[in-house]
């Protein structure tokens, strides 16, 4: 019973550390991406920046011999590729619709993804409980409650973070399967995210080169003069939000590899726009409604409630 106690509590820490840090990093990612985008408006060139900039933080882990380099096969870096293609998919149209609209608008619609993690496990064959399921509908309606005093609604923005939910959904089931059976050698949830960066950054780079290509200098030359700060601000903006976005994504990647399914997952994500609108309204001073409280208060309820009840039915299958 004290073995099974202190691996509970170890694996409670851990994941409660990984959830703190992620959270943190990704508020610092969501302020600092948004200044940016509102003085650079070229979105491919923001994410594909972001994407290289994971490469400063992973090529000096692997030299300095931090981690091991994972080895992979033809095979599996067709596999791994596959993943890789919905990643950057979901990143290219996170930012624009980030760019195109507000903040909280884009978290108000990316707070479905839960619904798509669970159906699209649906149609793979991996059913879950009525009762589990109807547990995700409080979350995200608190999340869409807590977002709604500062709604500013435009297409691009809608159709972005709905494309993103969709690529998303699928980066985590697939993702999941990786880490269950790690092709090549030393594939570890944070060599996984590594190597999905650089192929990433690297499908991004053709495309940002044909669609915004002329753009890049103008904007930036703009950026420049507009920037509260100048260039070194600006700049220091860019690597800020490049950084925070491969750290924050890499500890979302070692929390997966903690929890049981893409589905939970996907509700502590939706859980962490919560987070964000509050940090958000902290950080810009502003009040908070008393429709937010409540939304927040619901969203963290239903996230209690799925873990009772998903809980529940876990031990009923064990017990099968």
């Amino acid at each position: 019973f004290s073995h099974k106690f202190n691996t509970a509590m170890n694996t409670l820490l851990k994941t409660t550390a990984y959830l703190g840090l992620w959270y943190f990093l990704n508020v610092l990612y969501n302020l600092s991406n948004k200044s940016v985008a509102t003085s650079f408006p070229l979105p491919l060139t923001l994410a594909s920046t972001q994407l290289f900039a994971g490469l400063l933080y992973i090529l000096p882990c692997w030299a300095l011999g931090l981690r091991p380099v994972p080895t992979l096969g033809k095979g599996d870096l067709r596999r791994v590729a596959v993943v890789a293609v919905f990643h950057t998919v979901g990143h290219c149209l996170t930012v624009l619709s980030l760019s195109a609209g507000s903040v909280s608008f884009t978290h108000i619609i990316k707070s479905a993804e839960p619904i798509f993690s669970t159906l699209l496990l649906s149609l793979l064959g991996t059913h879950s409980p009525l009762p589990v399921n109807l547990m995700l509908l409080p979350i995200v309606f608190g999340v869409s409650l807590a977002s709604m005093t500062e709604l500013s609604f435009t297409w691009p923005s809608f159709l972005g973070a709905m494309g993103s939910n969709l690529s998303f959904a699928v980066r985590a089931i697939y993702s999941k399967r990786l880490m269950a059976d790690p092709p090549g050698k030393d594939l570890t949830p944070t060599n996984l995210f590594a190597v999905l960066t650089i192929i990433s950054a690297l499908l991004t780079a053709p495309v940002v080169l044909v669609l915004e290509g002329p753009q890049i200098m103008p904007a930036l030359e703009a950026a420049y003069d507009s920037f509260e700060g100048g260039k070194t601000a600006f700049l220091a903006a860019l690597f800020t939000s490049g950084l925070t976005y491969y750290t924050y994504n890499e500890t979302a990647y070692l929390a997966l590899s903690l929890f049981s399914t893409p589905t939970t997952h996907a509700v502590a994500n939706t859980v962490k726009r919560v987070v964000i609108l509050v940090a958000s309204t902290l950080y810009f001073k502003t009040e908070m409604s008393a429709q937010s409280v409540a939304g927040c208060g619901i969203a963290v309820g239903g996230v209690l409630g799925y873990s009772i009840v998903k809980g529940r039915y876990a031990a009923k299958k064990k017990e099968e």
